[in-house]
């Protein structure tokens, strides 16, 4: 799809496309001919994606970078909720904070930019709402209470995003990534990585553009039958778990 004066394209918000996953996804978008703009919390953006500085943990700052968005480009249909944290700790050693902000960013904060950005869709009768998930939220993993829980609380969301909104053209669903090609896994000791891979039928980390690939067709016209489904991106590690 290009962009011309009859057609400039969706209005797409990617949720920490600043890097790794959701930079790839925010490229696709922009590539797709649509107009992208992310709330970030600072760097380098890609070529094309309007930046908007705003803490998702904060309701007053998510507000006013959707309403900004919407002044400058337009109503927003197609939201990807991409960012999050992590703050791994054995169950034992984790504290409150270790918890409690991990649940702020990742759940809490895709609560906000939804209910914001539903607004708007609510208007328009039509939208698409695509969270960023994990394979961990359905397999767990050690040291990942917080970021299970929180990625777990996703599917209840857009089950429930999908039955109250669904009848005016709007769609929930999930993308589950497992192993992913980013700065995170890069960084990974070789007898790790090595760990990880053995347990992946594919035998390889997904690369971000092909999550990338996955959600801007979850964001497409075409997708408007699924919805409140999860899709997992693992190479198999999770077996539909």
């Amino acid at each position: 799809m290009s962009n011309t004066p009859d057609n400039p394209g969706r209005v797409v918000v990617v949720t920490g496309a600043a890097r790794g996953i959701g930079r790839a996804i925010a490229e696709r978008f922009v590539a797709d001919g649509d107009r992208v703009a992310t709330l970030y919390r600072g760097g380098d953006l890609p070529e094309g994606v309007t930046g908007y500085v705003a803490d998702v943990t904060d309701t007053a700052a998510v507000d006013a970078a959707f309403s900004q968005i919407e002044a400058d480009l337009g109503p927003v249909e197609v939201l990807v909720a991409n960012a999050g944290v992590t703050r791994d700790q054995l169950l034992m050693r984790m504290s409150d904070e270790d918890f409690e902000t991990v649940i702020d960013v990742n759940l809490t904060g895709t609560f906000r930019c939804v209910r914001r950005a539903s607004k708007g869709m609510i208007r328009l009768r039509r939208g698409r709402i695509v969270l960023v998930g994990s394979v961990i939220g359905q397999m767990g993993g050690p040291g990942q209470v917080n970021y299970a829980a929180s990625k777990a609380a996703l599917v209840g969301m857009a089950r429930s995003i999908s039955r109250e909104l669904g009848g005016r053209g709007i769609t929930a669903n999930v993308v589950a990534p497992g192993f992913v090609e980013t700065d995170m896994t890069a960084a990974l000791p070789e007898t790790t990585a090595k760990g990880y891979l053995a347990s992946i039928p594919a035998g390889r980390f997904a690369t971000p553009e092909e999550v990338a690939a996955l959600v801007a067709f979850l964001g497409s016209d075409i997708a408007g039958y699924i919805t409140g489904t999860v899709v997992h991106i693992d190479g198999g590690l999770g077996m539909g778990h």
